[in-house]
């Protein structure tokens, strides 16, 4: 995944059973967990489902896995209930403006190359199908990238094994998106910080959440991006223009049961921009807490569901 992960387990540990309670072998699972993750939905290998996938020169129906299919059927039906702003096919654009592992020297690109890159995405581009599961492009050159939700997906996974495992108390941690179940010790839930967003300086404390079986996800513009000509350009990009985003919102924080849900809403919900961001939350019923820079301040505006679940 281009990423760390990190897991903490607390008391009381399961029975004596095996060798579960040895961490290097509870390590072990996880280490093997993700391995399949990866082996299913990384772009960063050539051999994974994904990438294999991705380079198929055919609109016909390519056999994948039931959990690449689940997650691509989650990503779509994101994607539809938040109007486009998220979108697993937008990578081409990543890459034209610099963020990709593709270096491009040629930026701001120009309008034409822009649009030459809109004809190959869109989520409207993709079908999935879950029986059997298999996906299908409308064009050849359409490119699937799940680095917005695969993540949170793992965090799901991961947490899921820890509980089969009988580990009831568990923190789950890949790129900064993570789960809370259980406690952390007796009446000490799992406290979370929300980071302040900004790009300099000593990474300070916005909020602090108490995650109780949640999983939480943050988006924000002030960790990757590029200035040129005194402007700032985000990673985030906006799928409808095919240019980086670009408005007062700085950081979208999203609580929900799947980290998986968290993680591509926090990014859907960062495109739409602090207005319709937080219409578009409220109507669904999200627990999301949106940073808007009023110069050099900021401020912020949480959801109801928010509020009930990390009251201040």
């Amino acid at each position: 995944m281009g990423t760390t992960y990190s897991v903490q387990v607390t008391g009381p540990l399961p029975p004596p059973a095996g060798a579960e309670h040895d961490p290097e072998a509870l390590q072990r699972r996880i280490d093997a967990l993700l391995e399949q993750i990866n082996a299913m939905m990384s772009t960063y290998r050539p051999d994974s489902e994904l990438s294999r996938f991705n380079a198929a020169a055919t609109t016909d129906w390519f056999a994948v896995s039931p959990e690449l299919a689940q997650v691509v059927a989650t990503a779509q039906s994101i994607s539809r209930a938040s109007d486009g702003a998220f979108d697993v096919t937008v990578g081409p654009l990543v890459n034209l403006w610099g963020f990709g592992p593709e270096l491009d020297t040629d930026l701001p690109p120009s309008q034409a190359r822009i649009d030459a890159t809109l004809a190959r995405t869109g989520y409207q581009l993709l079908e999935v199908r879950q029986a059997p599961p298999a996906l299908r492009k409308a064009h050849a050159d359409v490119y699937v990238d799940l680095s917005a939700i695969a993540k949170g997906y793992g965090v799901d996974r991961v947490a899921a094994l820890l509980t089969e495992l009988g580990y009831d108390n568990a923190l789950v941690e890949i790129g900064g998106e993570l789960r809370g179940q259980g406690v952390r010790g007796p009446a000490r839930p799992w406290r979370i910080a929300v980071e302040r967003p900004q790009a300099d300086g000593p990474r300070r404390v916005f909020r602090v959440v108490q995650l109780r079986n949640l999983g939480m996800a943050t988006s924000g513009d002030y960790r990757n991006f590029f200035e040129l000509d005194g402007v700032n350009y985000s990673h985030t990009i906006d799928p409808a223009t095919g240019r980086p985003v670009h408005h007062q919102l700085a950081s979208v924080t999203v609580l929900a049961e799947q980290c998986m849900l968290a993680d591509a809403w926090a990014t859907a919900l960062l495109v739409l921009g602090p207005e319709r961001g937080l219409e578009r939350a409220e109507s669904l019923g999200l627990a999301a807490l949106l940073i808007e820079r009023q110069g050099e301040a900021l401020s912020a505006q949480s959801t109801p569901a928010f509020d009930r679940l990390a009251p201040q």
